[in-house]
């Protein structure tokens, strides 16, 4: 079975830092108009994981392309002679 590519392998770490991007910049823009430390917390939080679940799911929702096809199609065909 062949390794996953490296950008294979970085996919869910950028995911996670553009949330924790999206999430700051939430929380930061509710705590400067606010002036509440625990409410700009908060949608830091929310911010995060609503972006979190919305990028995963359109990650998902992306159609793999013709070389992501022909490596899916070598990896069944190496488990099917594997097994």
């Amino acid at each position: 079975m062949s390794k996953p590519h490296w950008r294979e392998r970085l996919k869910p770490v950028e995911l996670l830092v553009l949330s924790a991007v999206l999430g700051l910049f939430a929380g930061l823009v509710v705590f400067m108009s606010t002036r509440d430390i625990i409410l700009g917390l908060i949608f830091l939080g929310l911010a995060f994981i609503v972006s979190l679940v919305v990028l995963a799911m359109l990650a998902l929702a992306v159609e793999p392309n013709l070389e992501e096809k022909l490596d899916l199609r070598e990896q069944n065909e190496q488990e099917d002679r594997g097994h």
